[in-house]
This record gives C-alpha cells, sequence and structure tokens, in this order.
C-alpha cells in the first residue's frame, strides 16, 4: 500500500512540474543533458494492449492502464500497454501510471521520446532474436523501482539522450531466462540522476557487451552508482550470480573521461 501511495505521490510531482511547461513542450540539449519533461496534450486510458504495426505517434498525449492494465506492481507476467511488431516504432508517447509492463518489442523497434513518468513492472521490453536492433532515443524514465529497460531476446540495444532518474537498473540482460543470448547494449548521452542502483547488468559468460559514453551523474557524490555489473547468467530461472562491476575492457567498456558526476 506503502509503494503505491510514493508512485502517486511521485506522479503528482511530475504532472505539477509539467504545468510549467508550454504544451507538449520537449526541449533537447546537445550531450549529455537530455531532455526537459513534456507536459501531455491529453489523456487516453488503455484497458487492453495497443498492437502497433508501422509507426504509431501519440502526439504527446498520456496513456495511463486501466481495467487489467490497471496496476503499477512489480509482478512479473503483467501485460504491456503497447505491443510492437517487428520495425514498428513508437513516438510521442508519456506513460503516465498506471503503466503495467510498459512497452512490449516483439522484434526491432524504435522508441521515439517517449516519456515514462512512473514505470511499472517495466518500462520496455526487448524480446527479438540474435539480429534485433531496438533504438530509444529520447525520452526518459522515473521512478523505477527494479528495472527501466529489460533484454530478454538478443540482439542489439541502443538508448541515446535518455534522462532517468529515482530507479534501480537502467538496463538489465536478462539473468534467467528459458533461452538465452549473446546480448549488447549502448548507453550514450545518458543522465541519471539518483537515487539509482545501476546502469548496467550484463552476462559475461553468454558474451554480453556494455559500452558507455557521454554519461552524466547528478547527486550521487558518493558514487554509489554502478556503471556497469557483470553477471554469470543462466536458463534455469534460479538468480544468476554477480562476479564482478566496473570497466574491464572486455565485457564493460568505458574509461573515466566517459562518465562525468555534477
Amino acid at each position: 500500500m506503502f509503494k503505491n501511495l510514493r508512485k502517486r505521490w511521485r506522479t503528482g510531482v511530475v504532472a505539477l512540474a509539467a504545468l510549467g511547461l508550454g504544451l507538449g513542450a520537449a526541449v533537447y540539449t546537445q550531450g549529455a543533458s537530455a531532455a526537459t519533461w513534456p507536459s501531455a496534450t491529453g489523456t487516453t486510458k488503455v484497458t487492453a494492449t495497443k498492437a502497433v504495426s508501422g509507426t504509431l505517434d501519440g502526439g504527446l498525449k498520456r496513456f495511463v492502464g486501466s481495467g487489467a492494465l490497471g496496476t503499477d506492481s512489480q509482478a512479473e507476467g503483467q501485460k504491456p500497454l503497447f505491443e510492437l511488431a517487428d520495425g514498428a516504432v513508437l513516438k510521442n508517447v508519456i506513460i503516465g501510471s498506471p503503466a503495467a509492463d510498459g512497452v512490449h518489442c516483439k522484434g526491432s523497434c524504435t522508441l521515439q521520446n517517449v516519456w515514462w513518468e512512473n514505470v511499472g513492472e517495466d518500462a520496455a521490453t526487448f524480446k527479438g532474436g540474435s539480429s534485433a536492433k531496438y533504438t530509444v532515443t529520447g525520452g526518459g524514465a522515473k521512478s523505477a523501482d527494479d528495472k527501466v529497460f529489460q533484454h530478454n531476446g538478443g540482439g542489439t540495444l541502443t538508448v541515446s539522450n535518455f534522462e532517468v532518474s529515482d530507479f534501480g537498473k537502467l538496463y538489465r540482460s536478462c539473468g534467467n531466462c528459458k533461452t538465452q543470448y549473446k546480448r549488447t547494449v549502448v548507453l550514450k548521452n545518458i543522465t541519471a540522476t539518483a537515487p539509482g542502483k545501476v546502469l548496467a547488468g550484463i552476462n559475461t559468460n553468454f558474451g554480453d557487451t556494455a559500452t558507455f559514453s557521454g554519461i552524466t551523474i547528478v547527486g550521487d557524490s558518493k558514487k554509489k552508482i554502478s556503471i556497469c555489473d557483470r553477471f554469470t547468467g543462466n536458463n534455469t530461472g534460479k538468480e544468476p550470480t554477480k562476479t564482478g562491476s566496473g570497466a574491464d575492457g572486455t565485457f564493460c567498456k568505458f574509461s573515466s573521461s566517459n562518465i562525468t558526476y555534477k
């Protein structure tokens, strides 16, 4: 109950802050400063998962779960608000609360200027095959108790010009999926605001790699946010074993010049 109250309070703060912006405003800046949060042009309730093929331009409307999708819990197996077919594009969308399991990509996909005001189970889950390419450009996510981006399939995810705050993990390569893959993530021009735990978690035994550039971390003077955690993954459903963290030049690829603290 208290977690739900906390989430609703955060959503209210986001809504109040949005009033100071012009309708539908989204102001981008160069480098690691990702964006200014937009205000919604309207609100649409989603009672059943929306299937997207081709391009869906939300016009910066806020979409919230209702009915069977009206949950912001961390329960596994929830359905998403949006399910993207291979090659689909979702852009100019604000996902409010409750958010259920956010967005699912069944194959390659593009998320452009998508904002999560209060992440539900996960913001987006990527489920394509080994050659899938997923792109997240612009946008941001707040209040993720656990993961923002969950990578269950294979392929490469590139996230750029993105803002995240109050989060568990920005990215996690699935540590215990029944079918495992080598996965690649590229994080560039990211602004991460504390509190937060990990920017990326990968499985070295499957050959995962994570590459970082233009990372700005705000409000973390003690450097508690881990840049990259390494795990030994499995396909049995067991909790994966953490084996290390930090740059190693092979799996976690970054140097001190790639990370700025403010």
